[in-house]
């Protein structure tokens, strides 16, 4: 798994709205990066929304949020659609995104549920590992973009 001070892999995906995610396209902005293990499932549920229903606080920071499992694009689709996420999220079903971040376990073709919280020059400054307490998760990720968006207000 990547860590902090590392450069975050960029990628250029489709997203659940029809459009292109490219992270180099995102220099100059936070970017919260959460990957999941399975789209409908109870915990990746319960994460989704609270991304869903945290993303305008994070957007007022100059944030921008994608989640990514390694499901195919359109799970993803009906997913984002039920739950009514406006943030992109991206389908991974050949895992090249997830490797690239180092969150797949080992035996089991899935996503870990790690988030990366990367700064405005493509630079991973938070990583977050929470299997199952997915709330905490949140709530570090959120306080954490708060904390690094002040900090590059005042730089």
């Amino acid at each position: 798994m990547l860590k902090t001070g590392s450069l975050a892999p960029d990628f250029d995906a489709e997203t659940t709205a029809g459009g292109q995610f490219h992270l180099a396209a995102e220099r100059g902005h936070i970017v919260v990066i959460y990957f999941f293990p399975r789209a409908f499932t109870p915990a990746c549920t319960v994460e989704t929304q609270g991304f869903r229903d945290n993303y305008a606080e994070i957007k007022s920071l100059g944030a921008e949020v994608v989640g990514i499992s390694t499901d195919p694009l359109a799970r993803q689709c009906r997913f984002a659609e039920k739950h009514q996420v406006r943030f992109p999220m991206i389908g991974d079903p050949d895992r090249t995104i997830a490797r690239s971040y180092g969150v797949l376990w080992p035996l089991v073709p899935l996503a870990k549920r790690v988030t990366f919280v990367v700064d405005p020059f493509g630079i991973i400054r938070g990583v977050f590992h929470h299997e199952f307490q997915v709330s905490k998760l949140l709530d570090e990720v959120v306080t954490f973009a708060r904390d690094l968006a002040s900090r590059n207000r005042s730089d």
